[in-house]
C-alpha cells in the first residue's frame, strides 16, 4: 500500500446533499435542545464534571484503556487508588479542561494549542511525528489499513492548513457540524503524532462546537457512539480516504451528533430529578441539615468522604461526620471502608452513571 496524504481543504465540492441537509437539521435541532438544557442548570459543574470523567472513561476505552466506573470515582478522590490506566484517563480529563480552557480565553484553536493537548494527553512532548515508519493496522487481522503521510515536511503543511480551516469559517460555505465531521476525517487521516491521535481528534470535536457557539459548556461527547458504532466508524473513515466514502462519513457523524445530544438530554433531565428526589427526602427528614451547598456536594462525584464535605461546606470534622452518618440513615449514602479510608457512595447517582 502506497502513502495516502490527504488534499488540503476546503475540498471545493458540493456534498451537501438532501439526505445531508436532512440529517443537518435533525441535529441541529436535538443540539440546541441540549444547550438551552444545559444553560438552565444552576450548577453547569455538576453535569461537566460528570459527562467529562464518562468521555474519559470512553474514549480511552476505544483505545482499549479498560476502566471501570468504580475505580475512575475512587482516583478522583484518593490518590491511592491509581493505576496506570486509570492515570491514562485522567490525562485525557485534564487534556480536555486544558482544550476547554484554551477555547474560553483565546477564542481558537492553533497547531501549538493542539500539541499541547496531546502532550497532557501522552505525558510528552514528542510532538508531530519525524521518523518514518508509522502505518495504522486492522487490530484483529494485522492487514494495513492506512500509511499516514511519512514526511514531517506533510504532517505540518497539512496540520497548519487544518487549523486555517477550523478557525476561519469564510474558507468553506458548508454548515458548522458538516465541518466537524470533515475536521475529523482529515485530521485522523493525517495521523500528525505517534501516539494519541484518535483521543486527540476527539478532544478536537467538542472544542470546534465550542469554538462555533453551538454549545455553551461542553457537554456533548461522540466516544460513547464510536463505541457502540465501532466497526463503522473505522471502516467509513477508511472509506472517505479510498472509496470517495465522506457523504456517508458525514451522515454518520451527524447521526452520531443527534443520537448522543438526545441521550444527555436524558442524563440531565435524570440528574435533576435525582437532585429533587435528594433535596425532598432531606428536608423532609433532617430540614436543619439541609442546604443548596449540601445537595450539589453529593452531586459531584458518586464517591465523597469526610474531608471533601468539611472543605466543601466549611464546616467542622464532627459536624461533617454528623451529616455522612445522617445520610447514610436517609439511605442516600452508603459507606465502605476501603484500607484505612471510609468512603461515602451516592448510590443512586452512581447507577445512573454506571448505565450510561
Amino acid at each position: 500500500m502506497k502513502e495516502f496524504i490527504p488534499n488540503k481543504l476546503p475540498i471545493k465540492k458540493d456534498i451537501e446533499t438532501k439526505e445531508i441537509l436532512r440529517a443537518t437539521i435533525h441535529a441541529h435541532k436535538t443540539l440546541a435542545e441540549l444547550k438551552g438544557i444545559a444553560n438552565s442548570l444552576p450548577n453547569q459543574r455538576i453535569v461537566i464534571n460528570t459527562l467529562v470523567l464518562q468521555e474519559a472513561k470512553d474514549s480511552s476505552e476505544i483505545e482499549n484503556i479498560i476502566t471501570t466506573h468504580d475505580e475512575i470515582y475512587r482516583s478522583t478522590i484518593s490518590d491511592s487508588f491509581l493505576n496506570s490506566d486509570i492515570k491514562e484517563v485522567q490525562n485525557y480529563k485534564d487534556a480536555l479542561y486544558q482544550g476547554f480552557d484554551i477555547i474560553k480565553t483565546k477564542k481558537i484553536l492553533t497547531v501549538n494549542h493542539i500539541k499541547e493537548i496531546q502532550s497532557t494527553l501522552e505525558q510528552n512532548d514528542a510532538g508531530f511525528r519525524k521518523q518514518s515508519g508509522t502505518v495504522l493496522k486492522n487490530p484483529k487481522t494485522g492487514e494495513i489499513k492506512l500509511i499516514p503521510p511519512q514526511n514531517p515536511k506533510d504532517i505540518e503543511e497539512l496540520m497548519s492548513n487544518l487549523v486555517d480551516y477550523i478557525n476561519d469559517e469564510t474558507l468553506e460555505d458548508f454548515d458548522s457540524l458538516v465541518k466537524m465531521a470533515i475536521i475529523h476525517y482529515q485530521f485522523e487521516s493525517i495521523h500528525p503524532f505517534y501516539d494519541g491521535n484518535g483521543r486527540t481528534g476527539r478532544i478536537i470535536n467538542i472544542l470546534y462546537l465550542l469554538s462555533r457557539d453551538l454549545l455553551d459548556i461542553p457537554v456533548l461527547y461522540l466516544s460513547r457512539y464510536i463505541i457502540t458504532h465501532k466497526a463503522d466508524y473505522y471502516r467509513l473513515l477508511n472509506e472517505v480516504s479510498f472509496n470517495d466514502g465522506l457523504n456517508n462519513w458525514i451522515l454518520f457523524m451527524l447521526k452520531g451528533v443527534e443520537e448522543i445530544a438526545r441521550e444527555t438530554i436524558e442524563i440531565i433531565k435524570n440528574v435533576e430529578n435525582l437532585m429533587n428526589e435528594t433535596k425532598n427526602i432531606i428536608i423532609e427528614q433532617k430540614r436543619k441539615m439541609y442546604s443548596k451547598d449540601l445537595l450539589e456536594a453529593l452531586f459531584y462525584h458518586p464517591y465523597t468522604k469526610r474531608a471533601f464535605i468539611e472543605e466543601h461546606l466549611k464546616i467542622s470534622r464532627p459536624t461533617a461526620t454528623n451529616y455522612l452518618n445522617e445520610l447514610e440513615k436517609l439511605g442516600i449514602l452508603s459507606s465502605k471502608k476501603i484500607g484505612k479510608e471510609i468512603f461515602y457512595i451516592h448510590t443512586k447517582l452512581f447507577d445512573l452513571f454506571k448505565d450510561m
